[in-house]
């Protein structure tokens, strides 16, 4: 087996489990593993649906510090989109604050915006 063949096995190989782990929803919930660390994040945050809101900056650095050492700014946009109605069939975070709209427009800065559990 020639080494070009060997690599371009080996790559498709590493390729197809990455998208399978990482970028494809699992069948039993239907969430990818990012937005599962960060729902596991904030039931630990004790951010139920009774609790205060808290600033989305403090999950995002639980989340990164405990599940997810990649940085934040990977883990923010992630927790939006978990927040955004149009996004979303169920939404599973309350949100307040500016989360982006439907035409397009960013969401503020983490330390703006605050969030629980739904």
């Amino acid at each position: 087996m020639e080494i070009h063949d060997e690599m371009r096995n080996s790559y498709l190989t590493y390729a197809m489990s990455v998208i399978i782990s990482r970028a494809l929803p699992d069948v039993r919930d239907g969430l990818k593993p990012a937005q599962r660390r960060i729902l596991v994040a904030m039931n630990d945050l004790n951010l139920g649906p009774a609790s205060s809101r808290v600033k989305c900056a403090k999950i995002s650095g639980d989340t990164s510090g405990n599940y997810h050492p990649h940085g934040e700014s990977v883990i923010y946009p992630t927790l939006v989109r978990l927040a955004q109605n149009w996004v979303m069939r169920e939404t599973l975070i309350d949100k307040q604050g500016n989360f982006g709209s439907l035409a397009g427009l960013p969401p503020a800065a983490m330390r703006y915006t605050e969030a629980r559990l739904s």
